[in-house]
């Protein structure tokens, strides 16, 4: 919630669309150095020390030790937003509980008051509805065996192929999603990256029927799903600072989080069940089904956008 805040509260909409696919690519190296890099040290030093309990230890302290660094360059090199500060009532203003309680529930509720707040509600649930149930099935459908209907790929294979170049292919359509939009607006480019985030989908149809066993062939086609979804998340991600713009800025972004995280993880519950009722084909058919409400919803967005919003002024 800080970093979000502090995003947009020190770049204006141009800039935050040409860092957006920057941001999220540091923010996908944030979690591959914390469950990757870190747990390689602990690991490394368990060997080393003979102590698991050591090895830990010393991963801790060193994290903690580069938080400490981090938090002291951050606090003389960030720069103060001059709107930082002035939203809304200062702390010392919220004296009492029951003042706090009345200041989250007014933010809270304004929020919902917020103009087309159905529209946007609508867009936010529905933009990622075929994806929330892809997402969850995509790598187990790439493990299970030819018996389940799978590709019966081993893990390691698996990790390499989602973990590695889909997250490669991930970045980039984050980063020049959001180079796209500094140039031309968003309102531009809102309707390709919806299509860009949806219509891959229909290349999961196509493994689950024709059951390639190239590696290369399945590679291709999870990177070029990868690369569509990080070019289209890139319009969801502005999207959201569109509608959590105004005052109260951070929270009601937190807030739209929240409900991003709903639309990801109600559908998300589901899929398994789906896909038992069904097979992989039949599933991966309704997950393509489940993009059209989406795609129906950037439409009507789109029709009442601002055609600066995004771009980056010369």
């Amino acid at each position: 919630i800080a970093a979000d805040g502090f995003y947009m509260l020190a770049l204006d909409s141009g800039r935050q669309s040409f860092f957006i696919g920057i941001r999220n690519t540091f923010y996908r190296l944030a979690t591959i150095f914390g469950q990757g890099l870190l747990v390689m040290l602990a690991g490394y030093l368990e060997q080393t020390q003979g102590s698991t309990a050591l090895a830990w230890s010393l991963t801790f302290y060193a994290t903690a030790g580069l938080f400490l660094a981090i938090t002291l360059w951050h606090r003389f090199i960030l720069p103060r937003p001059r709107e930082d500060g002035t939203q809304t009532s200062t702390p010392a203003a919220l004296s009492t509980a029951r003042q706090t309680l009345a200041a989250f529930l007014q933010t809270f509720v304004s929020f919902f008051r917020k103009e087309r707040a159905a529209l946007m509600l609508f867009f936010l649930l529905t933009y990622r509805l075929g994806e929330s149930q892809l997402a969850k099935l995509a790598s187990p459908f790439l493990l299970d065996g030819a018996e389940a209907g799978g590709l019966g790929l081993g893990t390691a294979t698996v990790g390499m192929i989602y973990g590695t170049i889909g997250v490669v292919a991930l970045l980039v359509g984050g980063i020049a999603g959001g180079l796209l939009v500094s140039r031309h607006g968003l309102r531009r480019w809102l309707i390709p990256m919806a299509l860009a985030i949806n219509l891959p989908d229909l290349l999961y149809v196509w493994l689950a029927t024709a059951l390639p066993n190239q590696a290369w062939v399945i590679a291709s086609c999870v990177a070029l799903e990868q690369l569509g979804y990080g070019f289209g998340f890139t319009a969801y991600t502005l999207c959201l600072i569109l509608m959590a713009d105004g005052p109260c800025k951070t929270a009601h972004y937190a807030i739209g989080t929240g409900i991003m995280a709903i639309g990801m993880m109600v559908p998300g519950m589901f899929a398994g069940i789906i896909q038992e009722l069904t097979d992989y084909p039949l599933f991966f058919l309704w997950v393509c089904l489940c993009t059209l409400p989406g795609i129906v919803a950037t439409v009507l967005v789109r029709r009442r956008l601002d055609p600066g919003f995004g771009k980056r002024s010369q």
